[in-house]
């Protein structure tokens, strides 16, 4: 059962009432165990990630370093929402301060945004690699690329931190119980009894802008790798050239697919029920942390052998 809501308006609630997945509450404690393990993998997997990236000297490269803050980027996208979410499914704890679900809101918003703007850092990254790669040293210096890093997150501070801060001064007279497993941006607007346009369109614009512009600068990236690289002479040399692209296309695909998936069926999925909604933005906060230190080490032979060399203590 969900704890009341306190009756009567007020600009600041002292607590919020997460439901969980709605229609699925008895299956929250089964549904725990593949989120759990996701978890788990998710933040083993980075952690071993970063542990690697900063012991092995030949990883001291651009292409690592964006990958070793995208690493730090799932993890805080991971630890910021899955402890809430796990001890709904496991104690039945659906209470949330108002402080502590818009501050989560926030670190959920901003830290997708700035992943975004890694992914578009990593495909820069290897057009310069590919099209360039004479200059690639003098133009990915250290300093380059932590001037990226401070600017994908100075953007999605700047962008997202209005919007808690307007929910903060709105009225919230009424339910306080918020239909889903996190504080998710729209779903606490929904519960606001005032005029609310300003986080709806501001909201669309914000993501329509974001998902939009880099993705275009993305598509033109690899336009332009794709002509560079079908412009060598051999099929050897082609291949080569195009695999080393093939683990940032794999982490495009990972984070932007359940992305395009969740707003399709969000919008025009009208009789799909309420629990597929949440499953799947919940399917995706997991998905892209655990499976981008996968295809990283799989398909990035240094990072696989020394993972290896971690585990097995053998060289191969």
């Amino acid at each position: 059962m969900i704890p009341a809501a306190p009756n009567g308006t007020s600009s600041d609630p002292a607590m919020f009432f997460l439901t969980g997945i709605l229609g699925l509450e008895a299956l929250h404690l089964w549904i725990s165990i593949p989120f759990c393990s996701m978890f788990i993998v998710a933040l083993l997997g980075n952690c071993i990630l970063l542990c690697v990236i900063k012991t092995e000297p030949s990883l001291h490269k651009p292409m690592f370093y964006f990958l070793a803050m995208l690493a730090v980027i799932n993890l805080v996208l991971s630890t910021t929402t899955m402890p809430k979410i796990l001890s709904i499914f496991w104690f039945n704890s659906r209470e949330i301060s108002f402080n502590a679900c818009l501050v989560q809101m926030f670190f959920l918003h901003s830290m997708s945004m700035t992943e975004s703007a890694l992914l578009l850092a990593m495909a820069f990254d290897r057009y310069v690699a590919i099209c360039n790669p004479l200059r690639y040293v003098t133009i990915l210096t250290n300093s380059v690329i932590a001037k990226i890093g401070l600017a994908a997150l100075a953007r999605a501070v700047l962008l997202v931190i209005p919007l808690p801060l307007h929910l903060r001064r709105l009225p919230y007279c009424g339910s306080h119980v918020i239909s889903h497993c996190y504080c998710e941006h729209m779903a606490v607007v929904k519960l606001a009894c005032a005029d609310t346009r300003f986080n709806n369109i501001y909201g669309i614009i914000v993501t329509f802008f974001i998902v939009g512009l880099d993705l275009m600068f993305i598509s033109l990236s690899y336009v332009k790798i794709l002509r560079a690289v079908l412009s060598l002479a051999s099929k050897e040399e082609q291949l080569k050239a195009f695999s080393t692209c093939g683990s940032h296309l794999c982490a495009i695909l990972i984070v932007y697919t359940p992305v395009v998936l969740t707003s399709t069926i969000h919008r025009f999925g009208c009789h799909v029920t309420p629990h597929v909604h949440i499953l799947l933005a919940s399917f995706y906060l997991l998905f892209p942390p655990m499976m981008n230190p996968i295809v990283y080490g799989v398909k990035t032979k240094q990072i696989r052998d020394r993972v290896l060399l971690l585990v097995l203590g053998k060289s191969f």
